[in-house]
């Protein structure tokens, strides 16, 4: 069945939280509004849980948050011991996987897989239609500083002019740099339908404030 669009309607923006790690998180994820709930396995994270973690957060979800394993080049073992244990509902490839890679975890896995790609550039555009060739979704994310420990959840941003008007032949979500007081600027500036926060809600690295959960997807659901 077609899905109807009010005319005159942007449609609802879609949130991610990112970078849960206690149960009261996913509640204050749930609440807000948000769509997606973001589960870090990357031992140099601040954010990084144990499977035996997201599996107890996964398992106490509230019904209809999307629960997403951000993993950052994971070999088959970490794959088959997440996916194994945890019940998800997306894979989220943080990494310098390669197309072939992305498409071998989502025949491995038989989960929708979202891959992340940094941007800082023009020159880096033509890597997202690559991806999307491959992936169910992609992610636009700042680039890392050169020796930068984490791919992402660094609070960078990138210029988001770069992307306006810009679209791809998959789903595409927006992150790097985004909170409560910026969010909406950025959904009108690049359009995004969907957008992924991590540290910009955090009161401290690795602890969300409810607070702030709650603001952000307020911004974000309220833009213009």
């Amino acid at each position: 069945m077609p899905v109807l669009v009010q005319p005159n309607r942007a449609p609802r923006v879609r949130v991610k939280i990112c970078g849960l790690s206690r149960p009261e998180d996913v509640i204050a994820t749930a609440d807000a509004g948000a769509v997606y709930a973001g589960f870090v396995f990357f031992p140099k994270s601040p954010r990084n849980i144990s499977v035996e973690q997201a599996r107890e957060l996964a398992i106490d979800a509230p019904m209809g948050l999307a629960k997403v394993a951000l993993m950052v080049n994971p070999n088959d073992a970490l794959l088959d011991a997440v996916t194994g244990a945890v019940p998800l509902d997306m894979i989220q490839l943080h990494g310098a996987e390669s197309p072939e890679r992305v498409a071998q975890v989502k025949a491995m896995t038989g989960l929708p897989v979202m891959k992340a790609v940094g941007v800082s550039g023009a020159d880096d555009l033509s890597v997202l239609d690559t991806y999307c060739e491959v992936a169910d979704q992609i992610l636009v994310d700042a680039k890392p500083a050169p020796g930068a420990d984490l791919p992402g959840g660094n609070g960078l941003a990138f210029d988001w002019r770069l992307i306006a008007g810009r679209q791809w032949k998959c789903p595409w979500m927006l992150a790097g740099g985004l909170t409560p007081d910026n969010v909406a600027e950025a959904i009108r500036l690049t359009g995004a339908q969907q957008v992924d926060v991590s540290s910009g809600v955090e009161a401290a690295p690795g602890l969300k404030d409810p607070a702030r959960i709650a603001a952000f997807v307020s911004a974000a659901l309220s833009r213009p």
